[in-house]
């Protein structure tokens, strides 16, 4: 962040003032705090990067450039982006409980997809999610669905 100050030696055309860049002798308390905020915004970021992305980082000079380029690195451009909503819509699409998986494990595994599809874009609503659930779901447990799906607001389950 640069500080500031009006150039009383030298004014434009127009009137309008000219500026200067303050030297660090010559900051406010204030201006200090300010000047500083870069410095631990950029500390905070590396402090919670592995190596591996640090390494990626490193030529930043600002925590905005770091942020911006966390931000390509993690997210891709749009493209990539599309083609992770795919590999995620692909994965909720051909989700199944597994033999021998317990109802905990499974509920894990479908809400990591979900959120994983929330967080690219994609929203299903309560009972589409619901009768996914019950598609996904082994033969042993048609009767309970269907009484689910007879019973129930899927909206609310």
């Amino acid at each position: 962040m640069k500080i500031l100050k009006i150039n009383i030696a030298f004014a434009t055309s127009d009137g309008a003032p000219e500026y200067l860049e303050k030297r660090r002798h010559e900051y406010s308390n204030e201006e200090k705090k300010k000047a500083n905020l870069d410095n631990v915004a950029r500390d905070i970021l590396y402090k919670t990067l592995d190596k591996n992305m640090f390494s990626k980082i490193k030529t930043c000079v600002t925590a905005k450039e770091i942020w911006e380029k966390l931000i390509q690195i993690c997210e891709g451009n749009d493209e990539t982006k599309e083609n992770k909503l795919t590999v995620a819509q692909q994965k909720y699409e051909s989700i199944k409980m597994r033999e021998g998986e317990t109802m905990a494990e499974f509920d894990e595994r479908f809400s990591a997809v979900v959120i994983e599809l929330t967080s690219l874009g994609k929203e299903y609503s309560n009972r589409e999610l619901a009768l996914k659930v019950m598609r996904a779901l082994p033969r042993e447990w048609d009767v309970k669905t269907m009484a689910m799906r007879e019973s129930k607001d899927l909206n609310k389950v």
